[in-house]
């Protein structure tokens, strides 16, 4: 059940955060809808715990997605942030090194910026060879090539 409940925070963060990226118009009607949905959906979620690491792992995954898709802001934002990027140290020391622990370095690199999460992302994307990628490995892939080369509408620019 709560599992569900993470894939549909997933899938709905992203179809926001990637809203127009494929050329189609965005409707303001619909990024509205959108947007509202992940906000009640991290909402929903934010004070839920998986019972296992993976579970937790995806879950905190779901969450930065969806603070990082949504414009709501009730005034607790970063401090709810803050509480998944705790609960996200606390659970990567357990993973084996694979997509989900990849996925999970990547968005919390997303908030911190810290270059010892790149480097374990980069670690375990080298691990992955050279083989033709699965699209998952792929948007990781890119998704952190996007933060590196680009933090700056993520990050403070000193006037």
């Amino acid at each position: 059940m709560l599992q569900s409940k993470i894939n549909e925070l997933y899938q709905t963060a992203h179809e926001l955060l990637y809203l127009g990226v494929n050329g189609e118009p965005i409707y303001v009607d619909r990024f509205s809808q959108l947007n509202i949905e992940v906000y009640q959906q991290v909402e929903a979620l934010i004070f839920k715990y998986g019972s296992t690491a993976e579970e937790e792992a995806s879950l905190c995954v779901a969450l930065l997605a969806g603070y990082k898709a949504t414009l709501c802001n009730h005034g607790d934002k970063d401090e709810k942030i803050q509480s998944i990027l705790d609960r996200s140290w606390e659970v990567l020391e357990q993973l084996p090194a694979n997509l989900l622990k990849c996925r999970l370095l990547v968005a919390c690199y997303a908030e911190v910026f810290d270059e010892e999460l790149a480097l374990e992302a980069h670690r375990i994307i080298d691990s992955w060879g050279y083989k033709k990628l699965p699209e998952e490995e792929r948007e990781v892939i890119e998704d952190l090539r996007n933060l590196e080369e680009n933090p700056y509408p993520w990050s403070e620019v000193e006037e």
